[in-house]
C-alpha cells in the first residue's frame, strides 16, 4: 500500500460544529491515478476512537449484549431499543483499557482477559472513527457491579444473555441490525463456536 500523504493537498478547513463532538468541512485537492489533480469538499465527524467487545461462554453457548436506546436509529426508522455488544470512545485511555471500563459500566461484568481480533473503520465516509474489535469470555456467576451505564450520560441500558445461535437468528431477523454486533456475532460463529 502507498503512503497518500504525496497525494492530498488540504486548502481550507473550516468548524462547523463543536457542540458534542467535533463536525469540520475540509477542501483539498486530491492526486487521481490518471495524474490530474480534483478539488474536493468533505465534510468529517471528529468523535475519537472507540472499542467493543463480544462476552462469550464457550460453555454455556452464550454471549452478552446490551439493549438501549439510539436516537440517530430512531430518526432513521427504528423503534426500539438497540441491541449492541458493549462499547465506548476511548477518551485518552488505550483500547484495552476502555473496554474493560464500558464492559463493567454497561454490563457489570469485570474482566481482566481480553482479546483483540481486529480494527475497523465503521462509516469512513464521513466519521474520522477507528474501533477496536475485543472478545473476552466472561462467567455469569462473577458478575460484579450493577452495570447499565452512567446516568449522567443519559444512558439506560440493558444487558441481556442470548444463547449464540438465537443472537445469530435476531440478524436474520433483523432484531439485530448494529454493524459492530454483527461483526463480532459472525466472528464467534466463525471461531468461537464453531
Amino acid at each position: 500500500m502507498s503512503d497518500l500523504t504525496e497525494r492530498v493537498r488540504v486548502h481550507s478547513i473550516e468548524v462547523l460544529s463543536d457542540d458534542w463532538y467535533v463536525l469540520k468541512k475540509t477542501t483539498f485537492d486530491f492526486l487521481r491515478r490518471d495524474g490530474t489533480w480534483q478539488r474536493q469538499s468533505r465534510e468529517t465527524y471528529d468523535r475519537g476512537n472507540g472499542a467493543t467487545i463480544l462476552l462469550y461462554n464457550r460453555k454455556q453457548r452464550t454471549v452478552i449484549l446490551t439493549q438501549q436506546f439510539r436516537y440517530p436509529a430512531f430518526v432513521n426508522g427504528h423503534r426500539k431499543l438497540l441491541i449492541e455488544t458493549p462499547a465506548g470512545l476511548l477518551d485518552e485511555l488505550s483500547p484495552e483499557e476502555a473496554i474493560r471500563r464500558e464492559t463493567a459500566e454497561e454490563t457489570g461484568y469485570v474482566i481482566h482477559e481480553v482479546q483483540k481480533i481486529f480494527e475497523a473503520f465503521m462509516s469512513p465516509g464521513s466519521v474520522t472513527e477507528k474501533l477496536y474489535f475485543f472478545i473476552a469470555e466472561y462467567d455469569s456467576v462473577k458478575r460484579q457491579q450493577r452495570g447499565g451505564g452512567l446516568v449522567e450520560d443519559g444512558e439506560d441500558i440493558e444487558t441481556i444473555e442470548l444463547d449464540v445461535e438465537d443472537a445469530l437468528t435476531r440478524i436474520a431477523s433483523g432484531e439485530i441490525s448494529d454493524g459492530k454486533t454483527i461483526m463480532l456475532l459472525q466472528y464467534a460463529k466463525l471461531h468461537l463456536f464453531a
